[in-house]
């Protein structure tokens, strides 16, 4: 008997949503998009089918996120694949109008090229898709997250099933083994290979915990595939607990992922219900459950022991290792700690097998990654890409290049404790080794990019201050290092740097590096010694020639007003805050550099470009 026999699922829900002719709008409810009003966009769609009887022909489905972001509220109409963007509550009676029952796109809805300004009808025909590869994010904008039936049509715990009919524990870990799996969480260790440091444990009981607790500065990978798919993330655990013999799991989510945490407890309780989770599964005598533990959002609790603490009640703090959590983690028992892409991606694995995963990616670094691209960019979002792919690929192909026409000047990745990477490694190959080689990691997905009006070395104070603000205290090393290196960059980009700061950042980083008992204060030091490595002629003209290159830092910079281009207006003197700018009317101005506070608010509203920054 197979699953969707023993399942009370209606047959019409699977048929339907896999049904090519269906017609049905996608309309996202990821958190991006929900906080532009798409739940008043979905039911306004609702309202107006209902006005002309055409609610029974055309489904209205929430989704998870599309990963374009930028261009939300999106509204995807199928089975076409019209993709809608920015679109308000007031649309609906056009797209209804004009698209359903006229058949015509509505033109001005339609996401409009960068380079060539003409609009762009479906989905994957969009640049910033272009050259992505969703495995992971392959449900999310498809399926209604929180519909069971919707994830049984593509396939849901079929994986589950094969595994508990058809494979020993032994393969299922040999199969993870095979397919080279590296964890998603940043360090890239062999999925398969913890798994069976777990299995091998002889003690119980034993744990299987997700690290859903994404705290990297603009990230937001782990969220979407928890809102947009998060019955991936529960069948993966399933089959870990299944392979290390395991019978509880946790899910670690930070509690400032609200609708991430509630979609995970309509799965978990729908996968009860359906006997999927819980006592006996599937009739196969193997029991399992999971628990979804809200953190406080401490971003050391993205280090496994840390997490494992605060799971336990304590306080999020670090310890010492070995014993490793595949001998002795939570409470002290073999405890196996993946990141949510990594749990995601075995249910694919298992029923593709390890081949099909390994033909995506490199050799060293098969499959996909996911990353949140930010910062100075034109097309920001959540994209995927395999394995491979170059960093200049990613920026100026899927993420459409530099806004202004401005010069690419670097990207980081890898988060907080990441590198910076300058145009000399835009080749790079996007994987593990490629990364760290060039002076940079993987990390958990975040990549920001930089222009030519970003300071290296206050991008780099950013970083740290967020470590200060972020460090547990718990160990020397990490707590004072990182407060003294700040102290140090904070001067440099005061205009107070001086001789032999360089020298005293490199002995502080050793410090930190060395000493520090986990990751965060171990790799805190990353982004300001690559940006101290690529970029050292910046923080010498701060503390040389008392200037900021970039135009940056205010203490460095000052503002006047160009006589022959000032035509009086004063729009400025209104403006300036701290009164330093004065003049008669239809007369050029002056800025008293003394009371000029350096905001930069009169160049904003200067409409002469009258105002020059030395």
């Amino acid at each position: 008997m197979g699953l969707r026999d023993q399942l009370a699922i209606p047959r019409d829900v699977i048929a339907t949503v896999k049904n090519p002719e269906h017609r049905w709008m996608a309309v996202c409810r990821g958190t991006g998009c929900s906080s532009s009003a798409s739940a008043e966009v979905r039911q306004a769609l609702c309202d107006e089918l209902d006005a002309r009887g055409l609610s029974d022909e055309v489904e209205i489905r929430r989704t998870g996120c599309f990963g374009f972001c930028e261009a939300g509220p999106i509204v995807v109409v199928h089975p076409e694949e019209t993709f809608y963007t920015h679109v308000t509550p007031g649309d609906a009676e056009a797209i209804i109008e004009e698209h359903v029952v006229g058949g015509k796109p509505v033109e001005g809805l339609l996401y409009r090229d960068i380079a060539t300004d003409t609009a762009v009808e479906r989905w994957h025909e969009i640049g910033f898709y272009g050259k992505q590869q969703r495995i992971l994010l392959s449900n999310c904008g498809i399926i209604d997250p929180e519909n069971i039936g919707h994830y049984l049509a593509f396939d849901g715990y079929s994986a589950l099933e094969k595994v508990l009919t058809e494979m020993t524990a032994e393969e299922v870990i040999e199969e993870v083994i095979d397919s080279g799996l590296r964890g998603r969480g940043g360090a890239g260790f062999p999925a398969g290979l913890k798994w069976r440091f777990a299995r091998q444990t002889q003690s119980w009981p034993k744990y299987v915990i997700c690290n859903a607790d994404e705290g990297d500065p603009g990230a937001f990978m782990d969220r979407s595939v928890l809102e947009g798919d998060p019955h991936s993330v529960v069948e993966g655990m399933i089959i870990a607990g299944y392979a290390i013999g395991a019978q509880d799991g946790y899910i670690y989510c930070r509690a400032e992922y609200p609708l991430a945490i509630r979609r995970l407890e309509i799965a978990l309780e729908q996968a009860r219900e359906l006997g999927v989770l819980g006592e006996n599964i599937l009739g196969s005598g193997f029991s399992f459950d999971i628990i979804v533990k809200e953190g406080a959002g401490a971003f050391v609790c993205g280090e496994e022991t840390a997490l494992m603490a605060s799971i336990q009640g304590e306080r999020g703090q670090p310890w010492p290792r070995p014993p490793y959590p595949a001998v002795a983690g939570l409470w002290g028992q073999p405890s196996n700690v993946n990141n949510v892409k990594s749990y995601a991606y075995t249910p694919r694995i298992i029923i593709k097998g390890a081949d099909w995963f390994k033909s995506v990616g490199t050799e060293e670094s098969p499959g996909t990654a996911v990353f949140a691209l930010t910062g100075m960019v034109n097309c920001t979002g959540l994209i995927e890409v395999a394995m491979g792919i170059t960093l200049r690929e990613i920026i100026y192909e899927v993420g459409g290049g530099i806004p202004m026409g401005r010069e690419f000047k670097a990207v980081q990745t890898g988060g907080p404790l990441g590198g910076c990477l300058p145009k000399e490694h835009l080749d790079t190959p996007v994987d593990f080794d490629s990364l760290v080689a060039a002076g940079s990691v993987m990390g958990s997905g975040g990549m920001i990019v930089a222009d030519e009006t970003t300071c290296m070395v206050e991008f780099a104070q950013y970083f740290m201050q967020f470590v200060c603000d972020e460090s547990c205290g718990k160990c020397p090393p990490c707590r004072i290092g990182s407060t003294r290196m700040l102290e140090v960059l904070q001067r440099i980009t005061d205009g107070e740097g001086e001789e032999g700061d360089l020298d005293e950042i490199r002995r502080i980083a050793r410090g930190m590096e060395q000493g520090s008992l986990c990751a965060l204060g171990q790799l805190a030091p990353a982004p300001v010694m690559s940006t101290l490595l690529h970029f050292e002629d910046e923080y010498k003209a701060h503390i040389e020639e008392g200037c900021c290159p970039a135009g940056s830092c205010r203490a460095l910079i000052t503002y006047e007003i160009d006589p022959d281009l000032c035509t009086g207006c004063m729009l400025c003197a209104r403006k300036c805050p701290s009164e330093a700018i004065s003049g008669e009317k239809r007369e050029p101005h002056v800025i008293d550099t003394d009371l000029c506070e350096r905001c930069g608010l009169c160049k904003e509203v200067c409409r002469f470009d009258a105002i020059v920054v030395n």
